[in-house]
């Protein structure tokens, strides 16, 4: 069991942050999915193989939903795990994913916030108290400046009465 810091709820990300996340990330993903479905497309043109095609076009809702959710899970897990809780909306934004204890996100956390988003309306659950990716994988979204600024001050008092070697 983590020990649930109050530091961290005190800077959690505002939910108008949050949306622009993931309008960010979003956009993202339509992007890397436009690249894909060329690269599809034109293997499709050089081998004529209808596997290519149909792999990534086949107009199919299970299909895409599942190639979706493949495509947005690798997504998030690489960038959070290698840009310590970021995504491309988060560095914008200038918010991270942390521990409720004020860790950097273990990969398996990581992993499991990815694999969340499968989870139909987890999207919008930020709307409520915390997502349910966030809940469920006990991490949360906080605000970098916010964070920093809270913790150079509680330095700062607890710093008060020590002497200072000159």
């Amino acid at each position: 069991m983590r020990k649930h810091l109050k530091i961290i709820e005190d800077n959690k990300a505002s939910k108008g942050i949050r949306l622009a996340n993931y309008v960010i990330d979003i956009i993202a993903l339509m992007i890397i999915n436009f690249f894909l479905s060329l690269i599809s497309i034109l293997l499709y043109n050089i081998t004529s193989n209808s596997f290519f095609f149909y792999f990534y076009n086949n107009n199919s809702f299970l299909w895409e939903y599942m190639m979706g959710t493949l495509i947005a899970s690798i997504y998030y897990f690489v960038w959070e795990h290698f840009s310590g809780g970021k995504t491309l909306g988060k560095f914008i934004t200038n918010t991270k994913a942390v521990s409720i204890d004020g860790t950097n996100p273990t990969t398996t956390q990581i992993l499991y916030r990815s694999l969340c988003r499968a989870v139909p309306f987890n999207a919008l659950s930020f709307f409520g108290q915390n997502g349910w990716h966030d809940s469920w994988t006990e991490t949360r979204v906080i605000n970098i400046r916010k964070y920093n600024e809270a913790i150079n001050a509680k330095m700062e008092i607890d710093a008060i009465g020590v002497k200072e070697i000159a």
